[in-house]
């Protein structure tokens, strides 16, 4: 149970970060136009005007001036070695990766550099400071599973590049990338309340706080863009924060991070398979993402954007109601069907907007013939 003190630290902590992301970010907008780090328009960008980018280095730096100030104030023997190293990585790590995003902000990089960056960022978690999925609660299994070392450090350097690219690649409309990872950053905050788990607390208040201030500037019409240093850093954190859900014995299952941050996850899915579909490379950018698609059925920038955030908010309540009953005896099976009802609706969502393909609609298609079925043989008779 986490007492009432800890929550009010959260609120201190949600508060200082939000105010020092209002105060960093205009100061974040001057320097990146001084130094030309400017998001020019193209045909693939939708906002019609040069921009100033890296504003994630407001979030990162309200992020960790928050917390530094907070830490001191936390009696003895609140944050456990492991709570320690989580901190750790997560500044050390952030650190890198930030540092990545504000030079690609400035100079774009290579998709090659940059996924190596994220590499080593991810090594310094698994390897400096030891944290790593050890344990995977697979839905109908009696316990939690271990993993060997030779199954959980790759899993682990997966699940955080592949979250980080995740974030990046929806950073495609005025607040979306901000606000789907505030989302689920505020579902994390709910389920560290769940599960008394002071340190997720913490960390989650102070780094929801940083991005609601920067979604200030940021939302539509936006004044400053997060950038790669933005985007990759929430990336960042998200993937580590959330890896806390594979530590909980018996409250989540394998399939509750997922779910956090079921939105980016699932449309870096189908852009995989949309590309491999139309025969383009992998890391070709296109214009076929989940937001585009929106628009191209002629919804708003605005309303694009709002319709992102409740399928976000959506995915969350499914995180959170799944691992508040997934260590019941009915656990097993409402994950069962969590897993297949979600499944079916992403598809049915992915062929009604066109996300893969505009022209293949398997699922729509036989569920049409099912309902003309009947109309058939009754003409026939």
């Amino acid at each position: 149970m986490v007492s009432g003190w800890m929550l009010g630290v959260g609120l201190i902590s949600f508060i200082a970060a939000m105010a020092l992301a209002l105060v960093l970010t205009p100061l974040v907008k001057k320097l990146a136009i001084r130094i030309g780090a400017i998001d020019v328009p193209n045909h693939r960008k939708v906002h019609t005007r040069i921009m100033p980018r890296l504003g994630g280095v407001a979030i990162y730096a309200a992020f960790t001036v928050g917390l530094l100030l907070i830490l001191p104030w936390l009696p003895d023997g609140t944050l456990s070695q492991y709570d320690r190293n989580l901190i750790s990585a997560l500044l050390v790590g952030g650190t890198l990766i930030v540092l990545l995003g504000a030079l690609d902000d400035k100079f774009d990089l290579s998709a090659k550099l940059k996924l190596l960056v994220q590499i080593g960022a991810a090594c310094i978690v698994v390897f400096g400071y030891d944290v790593k999925i050890n344990l995977l609660n697979i839905p109908f299994g009696s316990s939690m599973q271990p993993l060997g070392e030779w199954l959980s450090i790759p899993l682990t350097i997966l699940w955080i590049v592949g979250v980080t690219n995740a974030i990046n690649l929806i950073d495609g409309l005025d607040g979306l990338a901000a606000g789907v990872s505030g989302i689920a950053v505020a579902t994390i905050l709910v389920m560290g309340i769940l599960m008394g788990n002071e340190t997720v607390i913490l960390l989650s208040a102070v780094l929801l706080g940083a991005i609601g201030g920067f979604l200030f500037f940021n939302f539509h019409p936006a004044k400053i863009f997060m950038g790669d240093s933005g985007s990759l850093f929430l990336g960042f954190a998200l993937a580590t924060l959330s890896m806390l859900g594979f530590k909980q014995i018996t409250i989540v299952s394998f399939v509750t991070p997922l779910l956090i941050i079921g939105v980016p996850l699932s449309d870096t899915f189908f852009a995989i398979v949309r590309r491999w579909v139309q025969k383009k490379p992998i890391f070709a950018p296109d214009k076929g993402h989940l937001h585009h698609c929106l628009q191209q059925l002629g919804f708003s920038h605005r309303k694009t954007v709002l319709i992102i955030y409740a399928i976000a908010a959506f995915f969350g309540t499914c995180a959170v109601v799944q691992s508040a009953i997934s260590n019941s005896g009915l656990g097993n099976w409402i994950t069962f069907i969590v897993i297949c009802a979600l499944v079916f609706l992403l598809q049915i969502g992915a062929e009604l907007i066109g996300i893969v393909d505009q022209s293949r609609r398997p699922v729509l298609d036989f569920l049409a013939r099912l309902r003309m079925k009947p109309q058939t043989d009754s003409r026939g008779k």
